[in-house]
């Protein structure tokens, strides 16, 4: 059993670290003082970090830990804090490991025996979500999509089932793309754009995708942006059925294209009789022929 949240332990801790997402002062006191206190600071960006840390006069050493050398750190590193040494994981901006490096090496620590104590503070998404206007409820965050057109189409595909909030990141100079797609994808729901949160220039951008899209068009978008958009209403998922690609297909073909899309054989069973409206059980047997 882990123990931990209160102060430093003997044993090796990591400490997961949110910092803020734009304005400086939306920092807890203990992660301040966390920073302060450890061994050695593992941040995504250490020139970033470094304006963090002099605007509160803290001087911790600090290594870089990014998608791109995430594990060579973790096998290097690893061993120091199984001798009791005591570090930080950050981001540049928001909590670790939402949409962020850090998951190889919480995993190694957690292998190891050596605590993770994770810190509360600020995070885009959810910064985003409670003034959007469909807070209050469930949401799906999906941070960033696939580059790739094909994984983006087929990912949109399944999002578009989802009946609650569906919470984005991504680039300003691929957002108006992304939202035409959006629209083409999910017909033409209510959505709401926030760039630059808790920043001089923030902005929550309100209307329909296609709306966005134009607003895209004229002026670009510019900073850090979030976007959420509404869920499936039942009318547009009783629509998508009406319409469904599947159609004419047999069950055995529509199970493949699941798996031929990386879905394990049971979550591919599962959604076929979803999409079909159809009994599990029934699903399995007239796929392995039992019927």
């Amino acid at each position: 059993m882990q123990k931990g949240g209160g102060g430093l332990l003997d044993q090796g801790i990591l400490y997961l670290i949110p910092t803020p997402i734009g304005n400086l002062e939306d920092i807890t006191y203990r992660a301040v003082r966390m920073l302060g206190e450890v061994d050695l600071i593992l941040a995504e960006d250490t020139r970033q970090t470094r304006k963090l840390l002099s605007h509160y006069g803290i001087h911790t050493p600090m290594k870089s830990m990014h998608e791109h050398n995430e594990e060579k750190r973790t096998a290097e590193l690893l061993a120091n804090l199984q001798d009791g040494e005591q570090w930080a994981l950050v981001s540049d901006a928001g909590t670790p490991l939402v949409s962020d490096p850090g998951e190889r090496l919480v995993n190694a620590c957690i292998d190891a025996g050596v605590a993770v104590i994770p810190l509360p503070g600020a995070n885009a998404a959810v910064t985003a979500l409670i003034a959007s206007g469909f807070g209050g409820g469930p949401f799906h965050f999906h941070g960033f999509l696939p580059r790739k057109k094909k994984d983006r189409e087929e990912m949109l595909e399944d999002l578009g089932r989802v009946q609650a909030p569906v919470v984005f990141y991504e680039s300003p100079y691929r957002l108006t793309a992304t939202i035409e797609q959006l629209a083409e994808t999910w017909a033409n729901r209510e959505a709401v754009v926030a760039r630059e949160l808790t920043k001089h220039y923030e902005e929550f951008h309100r209307g329909r995708l296609d709306e966005l899209a134009q607003i895209g068009r004229e002026n670009g978008w510019r900073g850090e942006c979030c976007v959420i958009v509404a869920g499936a209403s039942d009318q547009e998922l009783e629509e998508n059925r009406a319409h469904a690609w599947w159609e004419g297909m047999p069950v055995i073909n529509h199970v493949k294209a699941y798996e031929d899309r990386g879905w394990g054989r049971k979550a591919a069973l599962k959604q076929c009789a979803v999409d079909r409206k159809m009994s599990k059980n029934d699903v399995y047997a007239i796929y392995h022929g039992l019927e």
